[in-house]
């Protein structure tokens, strides 16, 4: 019976744990989920030493609120995890408009390369932000 494969990435907030005073991990699922969202909210350009990773997302969120932008949108997150993510297989990337809240509902469908063929879900609102 074959194993599965297990994942790990430190957490984001970097924070440590109280008993053994290590960085927190992420796990599996989790860090997959949390390294899909890192990527697609990184800018290319953004990362120290490997300038081409990252996703164009945020830069079509000031574009009209339209189903061609949310078209492109749905091609920049197709495009960046199938190059940056090796660890997943994509299946499906939806980005529906919300008007009410200006912005887009993404629905990204997935299986984890080298577990059991369970579909994961990762949902998350893309909106503009002015800093």
């Amino acid at each position: 019976m074959p194993t599965s494969k297990s994942f790990k990435d430190l957490s984001i907030t970097f924070d440590k744990s109280p008993v053994t005073d290590d960085l927190l991990v992420t796990k599996n699922d989790a860090a997959i989920k949390r390294a899909i969202v890192n990527l697609i909210l990184t800018k290319p350009g953004e990362r120290f030493f490997n300038p081409n990773i990252g996703c164009s997302v945020t830069g079509l969120l000031f574009e009209p609120l339209d189903y061609i932008t949310a078209g492109l949108i749905n091609d920049e997150i197709r495009y960046t995890i199938n190059a940056f993510e090796p660890r997943v297989k994509l299946l499906n990337v939806d980005a529906d408009i919300d008007d009410e809240n200006n912005g887009f509902n993404v629905i990204i469908e997935y299986t984890i390369i080298g577990q059991p063929e369970n579909v994961q879900n990762l949902d998350f609102f893309l909106e503009r932000t002015v800093v």
